[in-house]
């Protein structure tokens, strides 16, 4: 590197900090900003925490798969010399082992491990009971007394739960509560005594649900994993904890946020229903446009820089930590034009990194996707004269700049 590139990596590290708003108030505006500061903007997380976001489609997409990116993080420098509080809010994001925080042979172990219990067959199989959820949902929907409803709670969540639920074996009776968790967990708004009950109680779900496969195995994805370790390649205890801990938070939030972002953004949208509506448009639009626009996954934590990685004029120390912003390069207008900013169903380019890239792609991205592509159409159709029962600027996000939505989504079913 040149002079003059290393003084421009030491401007960078001396720059004050891009604080992230930890309510996720204005996420999108904040992310334009984010965007008009550079490709690569050093942000200020919770407790002072810094961290590294790229904002250009095409520098994420190649550092997912840069081998100088690591997940393990025994890689990051600040946790290392406990710098980071025990009660951080993305502490949960960090800490567990698994499948999302390992590299390499291990990443690939646990990986195989996992979709072992998670065929595409399993997938194909889920597609008769989805569409009986979403039936009875639809039903309940129908039942609810004249006025507002809210489609995110009555709707999106309970399909959402129910599919991951299913799969993972979870009693119905214990969904609220993992539920109420989840959302804890993925909050970026809350104080050290509720990260550290939150994870506690998590665990000991989790831990108490392996405990009763292994004693009575059913038909589900915790059981299969459970047999795998006892194979030769075995999850540990603490891999098969945090390795369900993902499969429970992503399994039904990402579809949850999906669906909920997809009612919201046709009903702001009356001029793109009326095409899908129409035909002109098939419904998997809908769903890949909604996944690029307003990821339901907005920064997700946690990636480490191996080694130093210069990048656009700056320098990614090694062991210094990177946020995957989903949601800057989903509409990074480098990538999709002068519109990137726009709900366009007939975009030609709807290619994106919403389910991530490379090694650490989402393995339940089919899923979410059979989820939306199902219940979207059958919400539409079973209430054509579905409307918005509050103005846009009144729905609330998620207190969160890791999960991307709105707290509530009422609307009148016509």
């Amino acid at each position: 590197m040149d002079d003059t590139r290393t003084d421009d990596a030491r401007l960078f590290r001396d720059a004050p900090l891009f604080r992230l708003d930890v309510t996720g108030a204005d996420l999108h505006g904040e992310v334009r900003r984010l965007r008009d500061t550079g490709p690569v903007v050093r942000v200020e997380l919770p407790d002072g925490i810094p961290a590294w976001v790229v904002t250009r489609h095409r520098l994420l997409r190649d550092l997912l798969t840069d081998p100088r990116v690591v997940k393990d993080p025994v890689n990051w420098t600040l946790l290392r010399d406990g710098s980071v509080p025990e009660g951080w809010p993305l502490i949960n994001f960090v800490a567990p082992a698994g499948m999302v925080t390992a590299d390499g042979d291990d990443h690939r172990r646990l990986r195989t491990l996992v979709t072992q219990a998670f065929t595409p067959r399993r997938i194909a199989g889920m597609r008769a009971p989805v569409e009986a959820n979403v039936r009875g949902l639809l039903d309940r929907l129908a039942a609810q007394p004249p006025g507002p409803v809210d489609v995110r709670a009555l709707f999106a969540y309970p399909l959402a739960m129910r599919t991951i639920g299913d799969l993972l074996g979870v009693p119905e009776e214990r969904y609220d509560e993992f539920r109420a968790l989840s959302a804890s967990l993925t909050s970026s708004a809350t104080g050290p005594d509720e990260v550290l009950a939150t994870r506690r109680r998590l665990l000991a779900l989790l831990a108490a649900l392996v405990a009763e496969k292994r004693a009575a195995p059913g038909e589900d994805i915790i059981s299969d994993l459970i047999a795998a370790r006892e194979d030769a390649d075995r999850l540990s205890e603490e891999e098969l904890i945090g390795t369900l801990l993902l499969m429970l938070v992503a399994g039904h939030g990402t579809t949850l946020n999906l669906v909920t972002n997809a009612v919201r953004a046709l009903l702001t949208h009356p001029g793109q229903l009326a095409r899908v509506r129409a035909g002109e448009l098939p419904w998997t639009a809908v769903v890949e446009e909604t996944l690029r626009w307003d990821s339901p996954v907005a920064h997700f934590p946690m990636r480490y820089a191996k080694e130093d990685i210069p990048l656009e004029g700056a320098v990614i120390r090694r062991g210094d930590a990177i946020l995957a912003s989903y949601v800057a390069a989903g509409r990074d207008p480098e990538q999709y034009g002068p519109t990137a900013g726009a709900f366009d169903t007939a975009r030609e380019n709807k290619r994106h990194l919403t389910f991530g890239h490379g090694a650490h792609f989402c393995v339940g991205a089919a899923l979410a996707r059979l989820q939306a592509e199902t219940a979207l159409p059958a919400l539409f159709t079973r209430f054509p004269d579905l409307s918005l029962a509050a103005t846009p600027e009144e729905l609330l996000p998620l207190p969160s700049f890791i999960s991307n939505s709105v707290r509530t989504l009422p609307v009148l079913l016509g």
